[in-house]
């Protein structure tokens, strides 16, 4: 039975690794990767997969975006001609880009079984992008993957039916454990002359953030602030330096000795980030591994839809205003990893979600739950 895996962007390729390592040899089901090439640098895009394992993707979906247009409608486009030509039993989409949405809207069209793997997460705030691509994927859905007991409540409480929605765990956490190896023989805090547990790694993406002026001068002069205390140190996602480029931003962190560093390899900036005393993000992902690495975290953001991370990890939702202050407070406090990190606490965040995956796609897929 043919399984289309879609990625399309860093942090779905992070996802389908575990997924598509532990389909490989299986007795059934024949999983093809399917890169819908919303991220196309190589930094964000093959170097990513390559460094994880994966191989060159199965098929690479070719569209042109008009200025101004839905990426998603061309994206559709372009996967609704390949399942025509080479139409799968089943389509496995990971988490809420904009590459699951249209992978989920054809699949769902095409009549064609769907599986959303990291189901269920809400922040129950309606202007995020994000926030709206994964309702409508999960009502399209015919199996719903979780991470967490919060997100199967949050189905429920939407009319999802119990016997669609199987608890499985994180899958990110999956690729920190399997790639463990080549984290601690990145070489990076030499590279960038930072030592460990002191120094404050950030992350920057999401338009609220980046895209308006007023708030992105605003976060740059509260990294400023902190950089006076700690060097900061702040991987610029490829959007993020365009923007701040055209406003001047990057004059400010330079000027305030906040380290720009370029978009970083998995197991580099994996190790950053497992040996940072403070991580500032508004990153979906850094909020699950930092709780798992027992990381503190700042969380630039209103909401979350990982709000376990915050009760029983180790993030905190912090205001522009307050993002300077909390970490400088931070940086008095005494911290002791080994009372945070591993995350027992949360069941399943333990390395092995995708095994579990593989239990319900047999289920699913060879057990005779595919048809409508």
């Amino acid at each position: 039975m043919k399984l289309h895996l879609i990625a399309g962007a860093r942090p779905n390729f992070m996802k389908i690794a575990p997924l598509w390592h532990g389909l490989r040899g299986h007795h059934k089901i024949k999983s093809s990767f399917v890169h819908t090439a919303q991220h196309r640098d190589d930094e964000m895009s093959s170097a990513i997969w390559r460094e994880l394992g994966l191989p060159d993707p199965d098929h690479v979906l070719s569209w042109k975006n008009p200025s101004g247009q839905n990426p998603v409608t061309a994206m559709m486009a372009a996967y609704e001609g390949l399942c025509n030509y080479n139409r799968p039993d089943a389509v496995c989409v990971v988490g809420d880009v904009n590459s699951s949405l249209a992978a989920a809207t054809i699949a769902h069209e095409m009549h064609i079984p769907l599986i959303h793997l990291e189901a269920g997460l809400r922040c129950f705030d309606q202007t995020m992008r994000e926030e709206s691509n994964r309702v409508a994927i999960d009502h399209m859905a015919d199996l719903l993957l979780t991470p967490s007991s919060d997100a199967d409540g949050n189905l429920l409480k939407e009319g999802i039916l119990p016997s669609r929605i199987k608890q499985v765990g994180n899958i990110m956490i999956d690729t920190l454990v399997r790639m463990a190896d080549r984290i601690e023989q990145a070489q990076v805090h030499e590279k960038y002359g930072l030592t460990k547990e002191n120094y404050c790694l950030v992350t920057l993406h999401r338009p609220d953030n980046v895209d308006v002026l007023e708030p992105l001068r605003r976060i740059c002069r509260e990294l400023v602030n902190i950089s006076n205390r700690w060097p900061v140190c702040f991987p610029v996602h490829p959007r993020t330096k365009k923007r701040m480029e055209k406003t001047g931003c990057l004059e400010i962190l330079r000027a305030g000795n906040v380290r720009l560093l370029p978009p970083l390899g998995y197991a580099g900036f994996a190790r950053l980030m497992r040996d940072a005393a403070l991580v500032i993000t508004d990153s979906g992902g850094v909020q699950e591994e930092t709780s798992y690495l027992g990381v503190r975290c700042l969380t630039l953001r209103k909401a979350t839809e990982r709000p376990i991370t915050i009760t029983h990890g180790t993030n905190s939702l912090v205001g522009i205003d307050m993002v300077g202050k909390t970490a400088l407070t931070f940086a008095h406090d005494q911290w002791d990893r080994d009372d945070h990190g591993g995350m027992p606490t949360i069941p399943f965040w333990d390395g092995s979600t995708a095994s579990r995956v593989i239990a319900e796609l047999d289920q699913f897929m060879v057990g005779g739950m595919i048809s409508r």
